[in-house]
């Protein structure tokens, strides 16, 4: 194991490929407004 190895994070580094072991990063996180979702709760 080591820098050849597809299944390790190491090795997808080095070959330059994503997966479960070294997933992609999002550039923007998507959060939900609070206080929108609070308003929203009370008028039902």
């Amino acid at each position: 194991m080591g820098k050849g190895d597809k299944k390790t994070k190491r090795g997808k580094i080095n070959i330059g490929s994503y997966g479960k072991l070294r997933p992609k990063r999002n550039k923007f996180k998507i959060k939900s407004d609070p206080v929108k979702a609070e308003k929203v709760n009370q008028k039902a």
